[in-house]
C-alpha cells in the first residue's frame, strides 16, 4: 500500500499502441522517469522488494546496499554496495554518471536514528540519481526528520507509522524489533 501511494506521483504518458492477444488495439502507457532502480537496504529491505516490483508496470534494476548500525556509536557502516559505475566518455556521455538511474527507490522497513537512511541517500546522490523516494513501514519522528532533511529538494519519504522515541540502543519504542531477524526467522543478537 505504501508503494502504491509513493509511486502515485510518477507521471504516466501514452507511449503508443499495441494489439491484445484477442486482436483489439489498445493504448500503451509508460511511467516517467523511465530509468528507475529499487534499492533495498540489506537485509530487511528485501522483504519489501517483491511488493514494489509488482506495483511497477515493467521490470526495473535492483541494486543492493548493505548497511548496518554500529552497536556502540549507532553510526551506519557500509559493508556492501553493488551500484554500477561507468566512467563517462566526455564527448558522448551526459554529465555525471551515465549508469545512474533518474529515480532510486530505497526500501527499508524501519527508520530509527535515521543514520542508515541518510547514508543511503548520500550514496545514491553521489552515484548521480536525480531523485530519491524512501519507503519505510515504521519510523521514529527524529530519525524520519533527519532522513527527510538530508536532501530535501530531491527526496520524498513515505512512512506507514511513526513512534516517538528510541531506547538507549537506538531501537524504536515500542517498535518492531529487528525486521531482518523477524523476516528470515533468525535469532537476534
Amino acid at each position: 500500500m505504501l508503494g502504491i501511494e509513493a509511486l502515485a506521483s510518477l507521471d504516466v504518458r501514452q507511449s503508443g499502441t499495441d494489439i491484445s492477444p484477442i486482436g483489439y488495439e489498445f493504448t500503451t502507457e509508460t511511467i516517467s522517469p523511465t530509468s528507475i532502480t529499487l534499492v533495498p537496504i540489506l537485509r530487511s529491505g528485501l522483504g519489501m522488494l517483491d511488493a514494489l516490483q509488482t506495483v511497477l508496470p515493467y521490470p526495473v534494476s535492483v541494486h543492493h546496499l548493505g548497511l548496518f548500525r554500529d552497536p556502540l556509536s549507532l553510526h551506519p557502516v557500509e559493508y556492501y554496495n553493488n551500484l554500477p559505475f561507468t566512467r563517462p566518455n566526455s564527448s558522448t556521455a551526459p554529465e555525471g554518471n551515465p549508469s545512474a538511474a533518474n529515480l532510486a527507490i530505497i526500501l527499508d522497513p524501519v527508520i530509527a536514528t535515521g543514520g542508515t537512511a541518510v547514508a543511503a541517500i548520500q550514496t545514491l546522490k553521489e552515484w548521480g540519481v536525480q531523485r530519491v523516494i524512501l519507503i519505510s513501514v515504521l519510523g521514529c519522528a527524529g530519525g524520519v526528520a533527519k532522513a527527510a532533511g538530508e536532501w530535501p529538494e530531491a527526496t520524498e519519504v513515505w512512512i506507514g507509522g511513526i513512534d516517538e522515541e528510541l531506547n538507549d540502543r537506538g531501537m524504536i519504542r515500542p517498535g518492531l524489533g529487528d525486521v531482518g531477524d523477524r523476516l528470515f526467522l533468525t535469532i537476534g543478537k
